[in-house]
């Protein structure tokens, strides 16, 4: 049997799945790190726990895997979450942590550049709204106020182009992480001069542009005897986190929509070519040259329901863990008892600031509408409608961009859970499918690696491998309800806007908590 391994280096962790060249899960083995927020807005990794968990993780499966003689794996390919910043001295050692795109401390840069006008011809050429999250906020943040790292960076990478450097001492980038940086023109595939002069940078501090089907062979041998494969074992470069999502649910064909809901969110739909919005809304991020990723991310997805189960409900994780039982499977149980709509309770999910659609890092959460009738059963359902009308707002925009979306796919954590699939369904007032391949990431993953080693011919193949979906449909009841709190919503979430940087500034000046995520 011959077999490829897809690696997806996520937020808070890294998992290495092996399938069959048929798409069949063999095994699988995931790590995990810790996501640092030592001050406010901060959200960092350390590079070398995200190298460690990658090896721990590729050992593992390669170790559960039991292949038998004959067995081979041809390749190890990636999926990688995008806008990471990693800067590195002229001796490629890093002079700061992952600076990953949670990160918020950028928010003055990204809003001088939106009211100048400069950040929307950026953002036309470059299809990345200006926003934080972005490495070009970023580097902007680190040339002003981290000035003594600046000075001293020679090299920038995002972790997978750290993981492949440690690998095999390369330097480059797959277009597709390249067009989620502000750096990179998409319609010329290179390296925007205009981004460039404004951050200070050359060419020749970032990482050279190459396809998501290029090929490293010849690594490090120490790496390769602890994982337990060949040095010579090609390892595929990829694509985004974002772009390869559409391509693991096989949502590529025109307006369909894959909706993702993990740590964060999105809504993408695939195009022939670069689509700009002209009020500066979506991202077109690179699948490859032929298949451009319309959409819009958001910050705030289970993390946030997180939150509500680490604050709200402690006694139920704690009986959850006693019972042996899952702690988010209760709370959807508690969240069912209440009807659609949570009796008039809306929350805002701006936890994290916010991307799409709103694209104010200063946005702060909130429930609106709370009265003395209502339970925590009502909140915890208004948590996880509120992640579900946010996305749905962005769906409003990226209709403008895109046309009329046919149909919607799910994936992500939040897809295991009947709840939340028929919430998306009776919001969005259509169909929703979910495909059996809940490894949605790391299968696209190994699809770009097959084409890459020439093991098929095209991408679309992915069709076959996606397994059985299962269909939820719109309940009239439910989606009558929602049809009257989208608008209130809605119109919230723009008159809230007004007063997010004020309580954002005081947040900033006198609250100072130490939070580590696990």
């Amino acid at each position: 049997m011959d077999y490829m391994i897809g690696v997806d280096l996520g937020t808070t962790s890294t998992k290495s799945v092996l399938f069959d060249l048929k798409g069949h899960v063999i095994a699988s083995a995931n790590n995990g790190y810790p996501l640092y927020r030592d001050e406010p807005d901060m959200a960092e990794e350390d590079p070398v726990e995200i190298f460690e968990a990658l090896i721990d993780s590729l050992t593992d499966v390669v170790r559960k895997a039991e292949l038998k003689q004959g067995d081979q794996v041809l390749g190890v390919s990636f999926s990688s979450a995008m806008h990471s910043l990693i800067a590195f001295d002229k001796d490629w050692q890093p002079l700061t942590r992952v600076i990953t795109w949670a990160d918020g401390r950028a928010v003055k840069y990204a809003e001088q550049l939106k009211k100048d006008g400069t950040g929307q011809e950026i953002y036309s050429k470059t299809g990345t709204p200006i926003h934080p999250m972005a490495p070009l906020s970023k580097l902007l943040w680190l040339k002003n106020e981290r000035p003594d790292i600046y000075k001293k960076a020679a090299h920038y990478l995002g972790i997978k182009e750290y993981i492949f450097h440690r690998l095999f001492n390369a330097n480059k980038m797959d277009i597709s992480i390249a067009s989620g940086t502000g750096l990179f023109n998409i319609f010329k595939l290179q390296w925007d001069q205009q981004a460039l002069a404004l951050t200070g940078l050359s060419v020749d501090q970032l990482p050279k542009p190459v396809e998501p089907y290029e090929i490293e062979r010849g690594m490090i041998s120490e790496y390769a005897k602890v994982i337990g494969i060949p040095v010579q074992m090609p390892f595929i470069y990829g694509a985004g986190d974002g772009p390869l999502s559409n391509l693991g649910v096989n949502a590529i064909q025109p307006g369909v929509a894959a909706v993702t809901i993990g740590t964060s969110g999105a809504i993408r739909v695939v195009t022939d070519k670069p689509k700009i919005d002209p009020k500066g809304r979506t991202f077109t991020y690179a699948l490859d040259r032929d298949h451009w990723v319309v959409g819009g991310p958001v910050n705030n997805g289970g993390d946030v329901f997180r939150w509500a189960r680490d604050n709200l409900f402690d006694a139920e994780k704690s009986t959850a863990a006693l019972l042996g039982i899952d702690s988010y499977d209760l709370l959807t149980k508690i969240a069912s008892k209440v009807p659609a709509g949570a009796d008039g309770l809306l929350f805002h999910p701006y936890l994290s600031g916010e991307r799409a659609p709103i694209w104010d890092a200063n946005a702060r959460g909130s429930f609106f509408g709370l009265t003395h009738y209502h339970t925590r059963a009502h909140m915890v359902r208004a948590v996880l409608e509120g992640i579900i009308f946010n996305i749905y707002m962005v769906a409003l925009a990226l209709e403008e961009v895109v046309g009329d979306l046919k149909s919607v796919q799910a994936t992500g954590g939040f897809a295991r859970s009947a709840l939340w699939r028929q919430m998306l369904a009776d919001i969005f007032e259509q169909s929703v499918t979910v495909p059996q391949a809940f490894e949605s990431g790391a299968l696209a993953a190994t699809v770009i690696g097959q084409k890459a080693l020439g093991l098929t011919d095209k991408i679309e193949n992915i069709a076959g491998m996606v397994g059985e979906a299962k269909t939820y449909e719109p309940n009239p009841d439910n989606y009558q309800v929602y049809r009257e709190l989208t608008p209130i919503f809605i119109r919230l979430s723009r008159q809230l806007q007004t007063e997010y940087e004020n309580i954002a500034n005081f947040q900033r000046e006198h609250v100072h908590i130490k939070m580590t995520e696990e």
